[in-house]
């Protein structure tokens, strides 16, 4: 009898947390197949066809729209992995390396939808780059014609994933690193010989990789059906299949709801057929550079190669922070007529034009992310906490693979569904639903960045704690939880830059009727003044940028009188 409540309470939290990832995706999945077959009965389906399946892949322009998904997600990932893999290998524990670090990590917390609005003010025909050579290098005093954003193959959105995709890679890169060997073979290596990048691809990838492996799929899943960044930088004749979908969604013919849902399991298909493609290439590459590893060739002359991945990266760096230049320009315009290099003047009447429209905006954006950041870390803490009461964690692969269920599956595919559900229970259009669906993907990213810090501090504290008669519970309150404040409040500001940066879950769990500034940033994109649409993007960073600096400050009050709890610099 004394056994029951502790078996409740260390299976509890876990309970709790999985049916907050599992269940909507599968709830959500179930609700979009049935439709997808037909079968709705408040359009009037009542048996199962493949019609639906048949409207969709007879739509104008639908085989190029599987190809602009499946190619731009596959370009993006691979190259996304590609510089990071060369530009750790060839920077890891240097100088440069530390400083493209702090240069990287902040671009983390920027929204996807805010760098792709940045990145078309500079490299659009009439951009930031065009006015900065124009006329005297260009000649002309009209911007160029030339199709660079919504290009027919995607290059530009392509770019735009890659941009947003290394910083999230790169760190994960980081925090696997200390879980293997990598450190200490590749020193082993070089003093055998072997070039830098020759040694981290032999001995370190082939350790590292596996740990990262399940970030790698996320972000394929993404980018094979991101709309935000599709709408704004993404081709348009045709687009790419997710935001065909969402126009299906949209439209006012009710028989298009089929038709959307039997697209939303297309998608789904989709980016199965993009993970096993990309699983095929891990074997190849397996096999091909087998026979590399055992040649016992050094490759030292790996020079070009080292400052072509720095250049790379400081390529990528330049590129983010002029869309942040230029996202402040033209929030802050009064006049800035081509081929100005700068506006003629500044004004704050963007800014205060937005209001009272846009403090709805901000405190809808807020009621749903603070609540969404805070049950996470509530939810994780409780689950660390108890997995360290209990001893090993034998699950503990299990869960970090379940975690990433909402990374993995397409939005679109199982937010249909969830939609239909919330519909019938009468939740539709409610911040709470909001909420809730926004809580599916912030968990995992807190858990991520929760688990390894926690996982890192030293036992011997409560050990020492527990002799001295402290309780469980006062261990956690008064030790475990303040030394961890400064993680805690990193996770916390991650979980709020996550909420906040969600647009397919605003657009179709809201039912229009709630909008945030990440909704209204990208219908913005899509058409309408540049500069209220840098507003609302500026506003999209400096949400985020604030919570990030709270995380900051707080620690660094709390500890002022701790020499040993400061941040070591």
């Amino acid at each position: 009898m004394t056994r029951k409540p502790a078996l409740l309470q260390s299976t509890l939290p876990t309970a709790v947390i999985l049916i907050l990832i599992a269940g909507p995706v599968i709830l959500g999945l179930a609700a979009t197949l049935l439709p997808a077959f037909g079968y709705l009965p408040a359009l009037g389906g009542s048996t199962l066809s493949l019609d639906p399946f048949g409207a969709v892949l007879s739509e104008p322009g639908i085989d190029l729209s599987l190809a602009l998904s499946l190619g731009t997600g596959l370009a993006a990932t691979a190259v996304s992995l590609a510089i990071v893999t060369v530009f750790t290998a060839a920077w890891f524990e240097t100088r440069t390396f530390q400083v493209m670090l702090r240069f990287l990590s902040p671009l983390l917390s920027v929204p996807h939808a805010a760098a792709a609005i940045g990145l078309a003010f500079v490299i659009s025909p009439s951009g930031l780059i065009v006015r900065l050579l124009s006329p005297w290098a260009t000649g002309s005093d009209r911007p160029p014609d030339l199709l660079i954003l919504h290009d027919p193959l995607g290059l530009t959105m392509t770019a735009g994933l890659i941009a947003k995709e290394v910083p999230f890679l790169f760190l994960m890169t980081l925090a696997a690193l200390p879980q293997t060997e990598a450190r200490r073979h590749m020193r082993i290596a070089a003093n055998l010989g072997y070039g830098r990048i020759a040694g981290f691809f032999k001995v370190a990838l082939p350790q590292i990789y596996p740990q990262i492996r399940l970030p790698v799929l996320a972000v394929l899943a993404y980018s094979t059906s991101v709309v935000d960044v599709a709408r704004i930088l993404g081709p348009t004749t045709p687009a790419p299949l997710a935001p065909r979908i969402i126009d299906w969604m949209a439209d006012a013919d009710p028989a298009l709801r089929l038709e959307a849902s039997a697209g939303a399991v297309l998608q789904l298909l989709l980016s199965v057929a993009a993970i096993l493609i990309w699983r095929f290439g891990e074997i190849l590459y397996g096999r091909l550079a087998h026979s590399g590893w055992s040649s016992g060739r050094r490759h030292l002359r790996d020079r070009a190669m080292r400052h072509s991945a720095a250049a790379l990266v400081a390529l990528l760096i330049a590129a983010m922070v002029a869309a942040l230049a230029a996202l402040v320009l033209w929030s802050l315009s009064a006049s800035w007529w081509f081929p100005q290099a700068f506006p003629s003047a500044l004004t704050m009447r963007h800014w205060t034009g937005i209001y009272p429209g846009g403090g709805d905006l901000i405190a809808d954006t807020l009621v749903i992310a603070l609540p969404a950041a805070l049950v996470a870390i509530a939810l994780i803490v409780w689950q660390l906490e108890l997995w360290t009461r209990t001893g090993p964690r034998r699950r503990q692969a299990a869960f970090r693979h379940l975690m990433f269920l909402p990374l993995l599956v397409p939005q679109i595919s199982f937010l249909f569904g969830l939609q239909v559900l919330f519909l019938l229970v009468g939740w539709d259009g409610t911040h709470a639903a909001v909420g809730l669906t926004h809580l599916v993907f912030v968990l995992p990213y807190v858990f991520l960045a929760l688990s390894d810090p926690w996982d890192h501090l030293d036992p011997r504290l409560a050990k020492v704690a527990a002799s001295l008669g402290a309780s469980p519970s006062r261990i956690l309150w008064s030790i475990r939880l303040p030394m961890l404040l400064r993680p805690l409040m990193v996770a916390a500001a991650i979980g709020f830059a996550v909420s906040i940066g969600q647009y397919l879950p605003t657009l179709m769990i809201g039912a229009g009727r709630i909008a945030t500034i990440t909704t209204e940033s990208v219908a913005l994109a899509s058409g309408g003044s540049r500069s209220v649409a840098a507003v609302y993007a500026m506003l999209q960073l400096l949400l985020p940028l604030l919570g990030f600096v709270l995380a900051s400050a707080v620690p660094a009050i709390a500890f002022r009188h701790r020499l040993a709890l400061r941040l070591q610099r």
